[in-house]
């Protein structure tokens, strides 16, 4: 494990595999080092071709975490791994990850040669925001109340799981893991998704590095959606079917789609 400070003094921990340029992970909500072990099995398969930092995003893992929260410091501390790694990167990002990855793009575009994306979350039906408005209204009120295992349950809930399953996990010896990182949620769901979650085209527009948009052919349709209307507004952009893949996609069937797009 490595380390770096953000600028705010935020220490940042990640670990760095394998030789070639540099190649940023970023995992999305609730996932760090520890707990993702995709990202980890990714990163092995990539350090074949490049120097790839995985690292605990803050208020996760091993990283510290410094309150107020605001997007810009989640940037700078990319912005701190890429320093580390020589000054430019490419980057890719899962899930709200993704999101994170976009928004790192349009501040520092001059840092990251690509990018790569699978599956951002954003959705334009209009149930669906307003069901992602309440969900994030509900987020904020349970961790101001200091119930950070609701608020996992409130998460949980969102992305499918059963309720009788979501209460069975509650008593495991590895329930105060996900409690511990739920205030994270609010900085994916609030600060970088905003309250309606809705697909940011007019954001999108401003990523000026080639850019693919990843998303399985067994995942929800919404997301089939997204990526399209994100690859039409960044003005270099493609976006990819993985057949047979979900949201929790394979490591090894994206491994080698993202070093042909990044060595290419």
């Amino acid at each position: 494990m490595k380390t770096v400070s953000s600028k705010d003094g935020t220490v940042i921990a990640f670990d760095q595999s394998g030789t070639g340029p540099a190649l940023i992970l970023i995992h999305g909500a609730t996932q760090y080092r520890a707990t993702d072990r995709s990202m980890r099995q990714l990163a092995d398969l990539l350090a074949r071709h490049f120097t790839v930092v995985q690292y605990d995003r803050r208020g996760r893992g091993e990283s510290t975490d410094t309150l107020p929260f605001a997007e810009e410091r989640e940037i700078e501390d990319i912005e701190a791994l890429i320093d580390a790694v020589g000054g430019s990167t490419f980057l890719y990002g899962m899930s709200s990850g993704a999101v994170l990855a976009m928004e790192a793009v349009t501040t520092l575009p001059t840092k990251i040669r690509k990018l790569a994306m699978y599956e951002p979350p954003f959705n334009d039906d209009e149930a669906a925001r307003q069901r992602w408005k309440e969900y994030t209204g509900q987020l904020r009120e349970r961790l101001a109340q200091g119930r950070r295992g609701d608020a996992m349950a409130l998460f949980l809930r969102l992305v499918g799981v059963p309720a009788e399953r979501i209460e069975g996990m509650r008593p495991a010896p590895t329930w105060p893991m996900n409690e511990a990182v739920a205030p994270t949620l609010a900085y994916d769901h609030g600060a970088l998704m905003g309250d309606e979650a809705a697909v940011p085209v007019e954001r999108a527009a401003s990523v000026t590095v080639p850019t693919l948009i990843l998303v399985g052919g067994a995942s929800y349709g919404f997301m089939h959606q997204t990526a399209e209307k994100l690859a039409r507004a960044i003005p270099d952009a493609d976006w990819r079917t993985l057949e047979g893949q979900t949201h929790a996609v394979a490591a090894p069937v994206l491994a080698p789609v993202l070093e042909e797009f990044f060595l290419s």
